[in-house]
C-alpha cells in the first residue's frame, strides 16, 4: 500500500518539480529600472564598536578592509607622540576582527615594534602587509597565525616610523612600497625582505621632504605614484625615471602643514583628493594649483578617502572627533552630513568596497562601524557626468587663472629688469637726434605761420 501511494505521488511531484525548472526565477521584469535615492536624507548608523583589548588604550592608526567583501577588517594600533610616556607599558599587538564579532578579535598581528600601517594584499587576501613605528617592514600570513613571516633588516630599513604602505599591482603579488618621514621611499619583495628593491630620496630643491602619505593607483599609471610630505607639498613621481631628479616630476604646494591623506577619484584617475592642516584640497594632476580648497574647519583634519561607489562623495575626520560626509553632487561649500563620533580625534577613517560600510579608528583607540544610507552609497543618476564636468570646468578656471598669472609675472619681470638696467631707459644717440631735429622743425613752422600772418596785416 505505501508503495503504491509513493508511486501515484511521485507522477504528482514529478510534474510539479518540471514546471518549476521551466520558470525562470531569476527573470527581471522591469529591467534598466534604477530606484531613485536622491530624496533620502543622509544618514549613518553605527553598528558595531570595536575596542582595544589592552589596558593602555592606543592609537588606531590605519584601518584596512579585507577585499573579499570586507567581512574582516584589520586594525593596527600604535603610539604616535613622541617620547609618549606610556610606550613602555603598552603592547606591540595589533587586530584583526570579523565585522560581525566586535566583542573578540579573530586573530592577534604580533610585530616587532607597534605598527603604524597595515594592509591587506587585493590579489591574496590571506597577506598583509605592515610597518613599525622602528622603520621595519612586515608580512603576515594569516593562515600561517600571529606571527610576522618575514621582516626587514634594521639596517636596511626606514629610519623612521613607517607612516603608509601600498601593494603594487604587478606581475606579481609580492611587490610593495614604503614611505617614511626619513625622506625614502621604499620598493620591497616580500618574498626577500633582506634589503629593498629600489629606493628613491625625497629631495625637491636642496630639501630632503619627509614622507606621511602615500598613494598609488594602477588607474593612475603602472609607474606613478604620490608622496604626501611632512612639509605640506604633494610629489607627483615616476618610477620609470631613469635618475632621482628624473622619477621626482612636479611638486603641488598648498598645505600649511604634514599631508595625512592622498588619494585618487576612483572614477577620475586625473584627479586626487589631499588631507593638511584645516583643509581639504581637490587638485589636477595637470596643474601645480588646487582646483577647489574648502575653508578652513575648527578642527585639524587628520584623515580622509573618496567612496569607491559614488564619484562625488568623499569622507574626513577631524581632531575634535568629528566625521564630515561630503557630496559634491549637491553642494560644495560645506558637508552633507557631519557626526559627531568621539570625544577624541579620528585618526583613520575607510570604506568598504561596497560603499555601504565605513570605518572610522579614534585616538583612544576605538573603532566605529557604521552603516551609510542608500543616498550615500548608491550612484545617483547623471552623478557621473555631472561630477565630470564640474571637475573639468574647474580645471580650466584654474588652468585660465594660471596662464594670466604667469602672464603678469613675465611683464613684471621684465619692468624689474628695466627698473635694474638703467641703459635700458636712457635713449640713444639716433633718438636725441630725431627728437632734437623735430623740436626745431615745430619752432620753424610756428614762425613761419607768424611770418605770413604779419603780411596779411
Amino acid at each position: 500500500e505505501y508503495i503504491r501511494e509513493v508511486k501515484a505521488l511521485a507522477d504528482v511531484v514529478e510534474h510539479h518539480i518540471k514546471q518549476n525548472n521551466a520558470i525562470d526565477i531569476y527573470e527581471e521584469y522591469f529591467t534598466g529600472e534604477h530606484a531613485d535615492h536622491s530624496s533620502e536624507a543622509p544618514s549613518a548608523k553605527t553598528l558595531s564598536v570595536f575596542k582595544d583589548p589592552n589596558p593602555v588604550k592606543r592609537t588606531v592608526s590605519s584601518l584596512s578592509f579585507h577585499p573579499d567583501g570586507g567581512r574582516k577588517i584589520a586594525v593596527a594600533f600604535s603610539l604616535l607622540q613622541f617620547q609618549d610616556e606610556r610606550a613602555d607599558s603598552a603592547s606591540n599587538q595589533s587586530y584583526i576582527w570579523a565585522v560581525d564579532n566586535p566583542n573578540q578579535p579573530e586573530l592577534e598581528i604580533n610585530p616587532q615594534s607597534k605598527l603604524v600601517c597595515l594592509e591587506y594584499n587585493s590579489k591574496d587576501a590571506f597577506l598583509l602587509a605592515g610597518g613599525c613605528y622602528n622603520g621595519l617592514i612586515s608580512y603576515w600570513d594569516t593562515r600561517r597565525g600571529s606571527e610576522p613571516v618575514e621582516s626587514s633588516l634594521i639596517e636596511k630599513s626606514h629610519r623612521d616610523p613607517v607612516y603608509s604602505i601600498v601593494w603594487l599591482q604587478g606581475k606579481t603579488a609580492y611587490e610593495c612600497a614604503s614611505t617614511s618621514t626619513d625622506g625614502q621611499v621604499l620598493w620591497w619583495d616580500i618574498r626577500k625582505l633582506g634589503e629593498p628593491t629600489e629606493s628613491l630620496e625625497l629631495i625637491s630643491g636642496d630639501v630632503t621632504m619627509g614622507g606621511v602619505s602615500l598613494e598609488y593607483s594602477a588607474a593612475g599609471g603602472p609607474t606613478k605614484f604620490m608622496v604626501g610630505t611632512e612639509q605640506g607639498t604633494i610629489l607627483m613621481c615616476n618610477r620609470k625615471g631613469k635618475s632621482a631628479q628624473d622619477k621626482i616630476g612636479t611638486v603641488y604646494s598648498g598645505h600649511h602643514g604634514p599631508t595625512y591623506a592622498l588619494q585618487r577619484n576612483p572614477f577620475f584617475p586625473k584627479y586626487f583628493l589631499s588631507i593638511g592642516d584645516w583643509r581639504h584640497m581637490l587638485w589636477s594632476e595637470e596643474l601645480r594649483t588646487p582646483i577647489m580648497t574648502s575653508a578652513y574647519h575648527s578642527a585639524y583634519l587628520l584623515s580622509a578617502c573618496w567612496s569607491p561607489t559614488r564619484p562625488a562623495v568623499f569622507f574626513s575626520s577631524k581632531m575634535d572627533g568629528t566625521l564630515d560626509i561630503w557630496d559634491l553632487f549637491y553642494k560644495v561649500n560645506e558637508p552633507t552630513l557631519t557626526l559627531q563620533v568621539d570625544d577624541d580625534g579620528l585618526q583613520a577613517v575607510r570604506v568598504q568596497e561596497g560603499g555601504v560600510i565605513l570605518a572610522t579608528g579614534s585616538v583612544d583607540g576605538s573603532v566605529y562601524l557604521m552603516e551609510l544610507c542608500n543616498s550615500l552609497a548608491v550612484q545617483q543618476p547623471q552623478e557621473k557626468q555631472s561630477m565630470q564636468q564640474m571637475l573639468d570646468r574647474e580645471f580650466k578656471k584654474e588652468k585660465n587663472l594660471e596662464a594670466r598669472a604667469k602672464e603678469l609675472a613675465k611683464k613684471a619681470a621684465k619692468e624689474s629688469e628695466a627698473q635694474r638696467d638703467p641703459t635700458a631707459l636712457q635713449p640713444t644717440d639716433e633718438a636725441l637726434k630725431a627728437v632734437e631735429q623735430e623740436f626745431y622743425d615745430t619752432i620753424a613752422e610756428y614762425e613761419q605761420k607768424e611770418l605770413e600772418a604779419n603780411r596779411k596785416d
